[in-house]
């Protein structure tokens, strides 16, 4: 490998630990991520002629901290920015000294500051996506933008206007307790849980499915998982995810087009995956993520589709609509409904959603009403609700199923 991939493969897997620790000194992500590119600028130019270092994570590490104490130097008096920060500059170890890293529990602290500050309320949701995307996960803004199909400018905006907020609102790089971890942890679990049901079900554009995009929340997940061992609704998300992502190679056939659960091939279902779903849902509670793990959980299970516990299902998502009540939950208890006792038991509850203000423009809606009429045997009906559903989605790939599930009726 040369020296210059090497670069980029350390700093794609270091570069969230790197801007963490420099923000503990500097306290602002902002000033932390120009910093850390600084590093790696660094490392473009000497690795080459010097060759890449043993421990090279830990010489990216040492860089930016050195870069990060030097400004603090220069803005404030030493001693009084150092009292601040609790720390002595002979702490730092210089770049050569490669393995001298600081505690590594200091610095999966100052990864859960990073998450938890990238994630604060202060910012709107898709400022808070795009900023953890980017810090957390390693993402440039090319990347960004494609994953979610923005233009990179918009991108480069939000993320920019992101720091500036948090600068703005002097958010302090910490992790929150009490009321306003429960609130932000939430915020954190949203993100995540955004990003990669956007990778598993994209909105628009021509693919259905996008894995990169659910790699990175699953690493996300999993990071937090071991960051946050004692918080069950963490290791009800990371189950979640994982139990999901299991799935994702059969979600699509050869030219990407949509295969439903009941024809996918459970064969090629990633049986690690779901062991490390399974794992992660012993670990959980009964708040909303650990419910969904639990029902996708359900899923797992069963070798064939015909095998699936549809009962146990509709009683979970019964108690995850109580937890947290929402259309789109009460839609998906009818298709559990409907499979387990009959299209004619559901579609009364379907029915009852068709004047949800929430639903107006979801595909979903007329789709799975769609498939209980077809089941019932109203072709005529059920053609209609397939070309509805058809105009109201984004995604290409779910355009093309709908509209040939109406024209075979």
């Amino acid at each position: 490998m040369s020296a210059t991939r090497a670069v980029e493969s350390v700093f794609r897997i270091e570069s969230a630990r790197i801007i963490a620790g420099v923000a503990r000194i500097v306290r602002d992500v902002g000033i932390a991520e120009e910093i850390t590119q600084d590093a790696l600028v660094a490392a473009l130019e000497q690795w080459p002629a010097s060759g890449v270092p043993d421990k090279p994570g830990a010489w990216l590490m040492a860089t930016a901290k050195h870069r990060a104490i030097d400004l603090v130097r220069r803005k404030e008096t030493y001693a009084r920015k150092l009292a601040e920060v609790g720390r002595t500059l002979e702490d730092v170890p210089p770049p050569e000294e490669e393995g001298a890293l600081a505690d590594p529990e200091s610095i999966d602290d100052d990864l859960l500051r990073l998450i938890f500050t990238a994630c604060h309320p202060v910012l709107a949701t898709d400022a808070r996506i795009a900023l953890t995307l980017r810090l957390m996960g390693g993402l440039t803004t090319q990347e960004i933008a494609r994953a979610f199909l923005c233009p990179e400018p918009t991108v480069a905006q939000r993320i920019v206007r992101a720091k500036r907020a948090l600068a703005k609102a002097g958010v302090p790089f910490e992790v929150p307790y009490g009321a306003d971890r429960e609130e932000r942890l939430a915020s954190v679990l949203e993100v995540i849980y955004l990003v990669f049901n956007e990778g598993y079900s994209a909105t628009a554009g021509d693919d259905l499915v996008r894995p990169a995009l659910c790699e990175d929340a699953l690493r996300l997940a999993r990071v937090l998982a071991g960051l946050m061992p004692k918080e069950p609704e963490v290791h009800g998300l990371a189950a979640l995810l994982e139990f999901q992502a299991s799935r994702i190679a059969t979600r699509t056939g050869p030219d990407g087009e949509p295969v439903l659960l009941a024809d996918q091939n459970r064969s090629k279902w990633n049986r690690l995956l779901i062991r490390r779903g399974v794992e992660a849902l012993h670990r959980a509670g009964t708040g909303p993520y650990s419910l969904q793990a639990a029902i996708a959980g359900c899923h797992a299970d069963a070798v064939r589709y015909e095998d699936t516990d549809w009962r146990t299902i509709a009683a979970l998502y019964g108690r995850l609509v109580l937890l947290i009540p929402s259309p789109v939950i009460e839609l998906n208890r009818a298709v559990a409904v409907s499979m387990a006792d009959g299209p004619a038991a559901a579609l009364p509850l379907v029915d009852a959603l068709t004047a949800e203000p929430a639903l107006r423009s979801y595909h979903l809606l007329p789709s799975v009403r769609g498939d209980l009429l077809e089941r019932l045997g109203r072709p005529a009906e059920a053609r209609a609700e397939f070309e509805r559903a058809a105009s109201l989605t984004r995604n290409a790939r779910e355009q093309t199923l709908l509209r040939a599930r109406a024209a075979r009726l």
